[in-house]
């Protein structure tokens, strides 16, 4: 895989790979990559840690700044603690064909118990959070003043409320923007009529407290508790957890604003010529463009409704003159169901998706009598359209050069991300041996992340190696990147061939 990340000469310590190491009998160099005998293995490592001590001392007096001395210190010491748990999962596959069963650690620790805002929850095998997603649980980014997730949301609003009134004036959409984002599987997926064998409930792609409590992937997961309370127009807000690759437009924590409507018989035909003779629902059979249980009337008109309250959203967001276009789409709670893209700036991008919601859904929830929509779209998306963000982890940054660009004194106020960082990206080498069973890529993704921190930018998968012994496990290079602001030293990893390699670059 390959990591990335800032690149300079640090007082005058040479980062160039090819330079760090002479040419000895026990090296031999391929590429970017360095490969160590294993009888030199133990021998190696204590060089390197002379070396790294001699390295410290030789730095004490460098005008070098501190943050980036500290940087480049907890690189390092992070990396070194990755390449040991892969050099530890090299053992545990190499132990396989020497006739020792491999149990892969259990993600959870079964009988223990989490502690998360203010409640307990016992682990089974089914737990899997880290303790990076742990940290973002309650940061709420998008209730922080002057966040650009915030300013987004506000817009929204302000626009729900503006063009949508109740009948004493009050606004017509409620907004629920503090639920928790623990919810249960139920919640996440049967209110919403997912499938058990729906591969969106994969353990690899969700983060499980338990096998029956988990974070939201999704705020649709509220959808049935707000209808089942007599609610009929909503915005829900909220941070969702996905486990998801590296890269700058994923993250496992992220923002959706889901908004849903209903509309009675009276509501949806007034004004409409003939209204009164005008029905909701029928007993037919489901094609493309409706329901079973929807009138074509019925379902064109809330439709309808639907891309229009969504066209002045999106124009109230962009601006008049913007290119709109519907591509239809799959999602088992609406039917049919669309994704929104819009041209800007040349491109044509997918900002949100919606459909009229599943009657069986609605039904469910005690609204037998009403049709609705519903949409759902992701904050960092617009944010980063908006405001020109090129990276979603600077969402969670604390420096003021990054939060002070959006103390704005009107929400509407256009904004331009200005760049922090000027150090270009370090790239890094890992390869090491897979465990036989029980492995996703998340599972890599998670550990990276919870050890190298925000400083990885992506991480690439770049190559895949089959071992033709079947007792063997399969390996595959890992390209992580780091790219945080300031200048780190180079490390890499390479475990071949049943063997044990690292390399300090």
């Amino acid at each position: 895989m390959e990591i990335a990340g800032d690149q300079q000469e640090v007082d005058g310590l040479d980062l160039n790979p090819d330079a760090a190491f002479s040419t000895s009998s026990r090296w031999r160099h391929s590429g970017r990559r360095l490969y160590l005998s294993q009888c030199c293995q133990e021998e190696w490592m204590k060089e390197i840690r002379i070396k790294e001590r001699r390295q410290r001392e030789g730095d004490a007096t460098s005008p070098l700044a501190e943050p980036v001395r500290e940087a480049a210190t907890m690189v390092c010491s992070a990396l070194r603690r990755l390449v040991q748990v892969h050099v530890s999962l090299a053992r545990k596959a190499s132990g396989v064909c020497r006739g020792h069963e491999h149990r892969p650690a259990t993600p959870g620790a079964p009988g223990g118990v989490v502690e998360l805002l203010g409640k307990s929850y016992p682990q089974d095998s089914y737990s899997n959070l880290s303790r990076k997603v742990l940290s973002k649980v309650g940061r709420n980014l998008h209730n922080q003043q002057h966040h650009p997730l915030w300013l987004i949301k506000e817009r929204v609003k302000a626009h729900f409320y503006q063009r949508f009134g109740g009948r004493s004036g009050t606004p017509l959409f409620s907004v629920y923007d503090n639920l928790s984002p623990v919810v249960t599987t139920w919640q996440n997926f049967d209110s919403l009529l997912i499938p058990a064998d729906h591969p969106s409930r994969k353990k690899g792609d969700n983060y499980y407290l338990n096998e029956t409590h988990m974070l939201r992937a999704h705020t649709s997961a509220h959808q049935w508790d707000l209808l089942r309370a007599g609610l009929d127009a909503f915005l829900v807000v909220g941070d969702v957890y996905r486990r998801d690759q590296i890269d700058t437009q994923h993250y496992p924590v992220f923002h959706q604003l889901e908004a849903v409507r209903l509309f009675s018989r009276h509501q949806l035909f007034a004004g409409v010529k003939d209204g009164e003779s005008l029905q909701l629902f029928e007993q037919s059979s489901r094609s493309a463009y409706k329901q079973e249980t929807h009138t074509m009337e019925a379902t064109k008109l809330v439709e309808f409704d639907l891309k229009q309250t969504l066209t002045g959203l999106m124009t109230h967001l962009f601006g008049d003159g913007l290119d709109i276009r519907w591509v239809d789409c799959y999602f088992p709670f609406t039917h049919p169901s669309f994704e929104m893209e819009i041209n800007f700036h040349g491109k044509w991008l997918e900002v949100l998706g919606c459909g009229v919601m599943e009657q069986q859904l609605v039904n469910s929830a005690g609204a037998q009598d009403r049709v609705g929509w519903a949409f759902g779209l992701g904050l960092e998306r617009l944010a980063m359209i908006l405001y020109d963000i090129p990276d979603i982890r600077l969402f969670w940054s604390e420096d003021e050069r990054f939060l002070g660009q959006f103390r704005v004194g009107d929400i509407e106020q256009s904004v331009r991300f200005q760049p922090l960082s000027k150090y270009p990206a370090v790239m890094n080498d890992i390869s090491f041996w897979l465990p036989p069973e029980n492995y996703t890529e998340n599972d890599f993704y998670d550990l990276v992340r919870t050890i190298g921190g925000d400083l990885v930018e992506k991480v690439d998968l770049i190559d895949k190696f089959e071992h033709p012994n079947p007792c063997a496990a399969a390996a595959e290079p890992q390209r992580p990147v780091f790219h945080g602001g300031y200048p780190v030293p180079r490390s890499c990893a390479v475990l071949g061939d049943g063997l044990e390699f690292a390399c300090e670059m």
